[in-house]
Order: structure tokens, then sequence, then C-alpha cells
């Protein structure tokens, strides 16, 4: 049985974090929370040209995430638990890899005083993809904005996302290499992913599935 309430889902753009989310609340019956990165006024002109709208797009991503993390605080985890389709950390890992040193500087000072005012997760799902699985995944999807993402780009995030959870502590976490499953189609990939994360209470736990292909 799941004990977890709040549960985060982490990965690079294209992995699977949204579709995941809102299969597990419906599941659960847990509440859903996603980050709305279309919602974002900057996105589109951040992926034509990242040098120039950087900042503009991590301080709206870092303030409409904080506002999200302050609605859940009031939330009653017994009465109905949350499911994520981020961790409120997740934004340094963008920010370190767009912003140039005094972008960086000032963007840390807005952080550090957000950061201790939200809600911390009692479990996080990370899911990894290939970067090759994740372009495809991306031009699938077919989202206007997210066709200027470039693979180098995309290869640099999947890296910097990778050294975070390899070094990441703060609660129980369960990696999950998502290239060979598709817990959105075939009932069997989710149903493992379920009965492998009841298990999960402590530490990282490494989830290597393989595809019941039906």
């Amino acid at each position: 049985m799941l004990q977890h309430k709040y549960i985060a889902i982490e990965g690079p753009i294209g992995v699977g974090k949204s579709s995941l989310a809102e299969i597990l609340a419906k599941k659960l019956n847990f509440r859903m929370v996603l980050e709305g990165a279309d919602d974002n006024p900057f996105i589109l002109s951040f992926y034509k040209d990242m040098q120039k709208h950087a900042f503009q797009t991590q301080l709206f991503f870092l303030l409409s995430r904080y506002r999200q993390q302050q609605d859940m605080l009031q939330s009653d985890l017994f009465q109905q638990g949350i499911i994520s389709d981020y961790i409120f950390a997740k934004d340094r890992i963008f920010a370190n890899l767009t912003l140039d040193d005094n972008e960086l500087k000032l963007y840390e000072q807005f952080h550090s005083i957000l950061g201790g005012r939200v809600l911390k997760p009692d479990f996080v799902i990370y899911l990894q993809a290939s970067t090759d699985v994740l372009l495809k995944r991306i031009a699938l999807r077919g989202r206007k904005f997210e066709t200027q993402i470039t693979g180098d780009y995309l290869a640099e995030l999947n890296q910097a996302y990778n050294y975070y959870f390899f070094h990441y502590q703060e609660t129980p976490l369960m990696v999950v290499n998502t290239s060979e499953i598709d817990f959105v189609h075939r009932d069997a990939d989710l149903d493992d992913l379920l009965a492998h994360m009841a298990k999960v209470t402590k530490g990282t736990v490494y989830y290597q599935p393989v595809s019941v292909k039906k």
C-alpha cells in the first residue's frame, strides 16, 4: 500500500512527468498540481534566443511555482494527497544552465528567500530517458514553443538532471528509466511502476523496468 501523501515527479523536458502525474492522480485520487510551462509568456521567446530572454523566463517560473506552493501549504494531505510534476528545486537546475553570472546572483537571492517557504514532498520520482528518446517524444507531442529546442541543449539539461539527482538525499527517491516503457498506454507498465513505488520508504531506489508489451 502506498504511504506517501505528497509525490513529486521530476525529469527533463519530454520525459513524461505531466502524463504520469495525470494518470497517478486519477489512480490514487490525489489532487494534481502541474507547473504549466505553456502559461509562461516568455517561453517561446526564450527558445528563440535563450541568452536574451533567460532571466525573465526563469523569474516567471520561480514566482509562479512559488504561488502554487503557497496554495499547496493550505492543503489537508490527510484528506487528499498531492501529486505534482515538479519539485521547487528544479528551477535552479535551469537557472544554472541559462543565466549569466550576474543574473544568477540576483536569481539566487530570490530563490533563497522563497525556497524555505515551500511544501516539501515526501517522495520523489525521477524519470530518466536518453536524449534521443526525449527528442522523439517532444516531436510527437508537437508543442509550438518546443520546436526550437536543440539536441545540444537537451543533452546538457539531461546531464544536469542526472548530476542533481545523483546527489539528491532530501526525500525517498525512485529513479526510473523510461526509455523502454509506456505507462500511458500499457496498463502492465503502470501496474509494475505502482508496485515498486509502494516499496520505497527511504533512500534511493533505481528501477530499471522492462516493458510488458501487449
